[in-house]
């Protein structure tokens, strides 16, 4: 029966290997379900709560993915839509996380309709792969940026920042922590940053650093986040940038993830990748998902690549993915225990064990500034102010309006305003009414 849904014949396949790939997929991605509730919980949301939310999202769209567009893509709540949604939203414009939760929703449902009414391709093909990139790599250096501070490993001195305090034991289990997971990545081994995170946490507990809780027990309450959206609070709030912020970066990832891993399966004919409409309306339906639940964005992951590489061509690879998920909500002691911060000095919490898993995370996604057309300075200038805006305004959507003003104004100053799509200069008009009569 699976052999004929799949039809594993066709694609040269078997359930052998599909389950192996699977298994793989799984591995590769898995540490999102310890740093997603880490990232969450310091926003105010319940640590268990929200790893619940992240296995039963990214189960039910990963099998989703599977069954309805039959390819072998594992989705989960995503870096860089996760420190957006509780760095820059929730603790940085003082929204509460009910109103986020309502503004993924929305992003969720604008993407839906986007998918069935076929205009994303013009929304994506109106924004520079230059700008793309580099809102990417800013989104990196965001995430290394936070990984660096829940290390200890830089810290904050007054108006700059410093080197943290090396005679710290948490410090020093960060600092082995990143060798060890740099070392893993390095060397290929797949599921390189949980098998870090869980070496990291193995010997902060041998040390007496990170207290043991078990392994396996209860899977806790999902009440706390459970339709807790507050999706008019979102709109009442006026917080129009941040769904923005929300729908692009997720139809970006998919977007670019999806085609990644078409080209990486062999699965692309003709430049166009069959049935990609239900693949992003998978996507979609997972966000939309997610904020019910009570988690952010949930995301096409490219660690799929992991599975693709080892031989996943159906979407029965996804459906294993997606059971791995749900028996990962038994582990919550263990991942509670590894993913809970250590409160230090001065009220400060480092995060010993997913702090290096973040920097490392963040030094992977850097790497799309090798896209960029840095000869073309109309490309590379809006490019790097959008790079280095994102970190230093903790910010990522004042990081992308700064990238989207300079490329329209540097465009147009440079006789070059042929290559300007319509859609990038509303963008970046509504940027500067948001910033001049918006903002005071």
């Amino acid at each position: 029966m699976l052999s004929r849904f799949f039809r594993f014949n066709e694609h040269g396949t078997d359930i052998k290997t599909e389950t192996i790939a699977g298994l793989t997929t799984f591995m590769a991605m898995a540490y999102i379900i310890v740093v997603q509730p880490s990232v969450l919980s310091q926003a105010g949301m319940d640590f268990g709560a929200v790893m619940v939310a992240t296995c039963l999202s990214s189960a039910i769209a990963t099998i989703l993915m599977g069954l309805y567009a039959d390819y072998p893509i594992a989705l989960a709540p995503g870096m860089g839509q996760n420190f957006y949604f509780a760095f820059t939203v929730i603790l940085g414009m003082g929204i509460a996380w009910q109103s986020a939760l309502g503004a993924v929703f929305i992003s969720g449902v604008i993407f839906i309709i986007l998918s069935l009414w076929r205009v994303r391709e013009k929304l994506i093909e109106a924004i520079p792969e230059s700008l793309q990139c580099g809102i990417a790599a800013g989104i990196g250096l965001f995430i290394a940026f936070i990984g660096l501070l829940q290390a200890g490993i830089i810290e904050k001195g007054g108006l700059v920042l410093i080197l943290g305090n090396f005679h710290k034991k948490e410090v020093l289990l960060s600092i082995v922590g990143l060798l060890i997971t740099g070392i893993l990545v390095s060397r290929k081994i797949k599921g390189s940053i949980l098998l870090g995170m869980i070496i990291t946490g193995l010997i902060g507990i041998s040390l007496g650093i990170v207290e043991y809780q078990g392994i396996a027990g209860k899977i806790p309450s999902i009440t706390p986040t459970f339709m807790q959206l507050d999706i008019v609070g979102a709109i009442k709030y006026g917080i129009f940038t941040v769904i923005f912020v929300f729908l692009f970066m997720d139809v970006f990832d998919t977007v670019g993830t999806v085609i990644g891993i078409g080209q990486a399966g062999g699965f692309m004919k003709d430049g166009k990748l069959p049935r990609a409409n239900r693949v992003l309306f998978s996507d979609a339906v997972g966000t939309v998902v997610g904020a019910m639940l009570g988690t952010s964005t949930v995301t096409s992951y490219i660690e799929s690549a992991a599975g693709v590489s080892s031989g996943a061509k159906t979407g029965f690879a996804s459906v294993i993915t997606a059971i791995c998920f749900l028996f990962a909500l038994f582990f919550y002691p263990f991942v509670r225990m590894i993913g809970t911060g250590i409160p230090g000095e001065g009220g400060i919490t480092l995060y010993p064990v997913t702090a290096p898993a973040l920097i490392i995370i963040g030094s992977l996604i850097m790497t799309t500034v090798r896209k960029i057309k840095w000869e073309d300075h109309t490309e590379s200038i809006p490019a790097f102010l959008t790079l280095l805006g994102i970190p230093l305004t903790y910010n990522i959507g004042d990081g992308m309006a700064l990238g989207f003003i300079s490329y329209v104004f540097l465009k147009i100053c440079s006789g070059k305003h042929r290559e300007l799509k319509w859609v990038l200069i509303t963008i970046a008009i509504l940027f500067i009414f948001k910033y001049a009569f918006l903002l005071k």
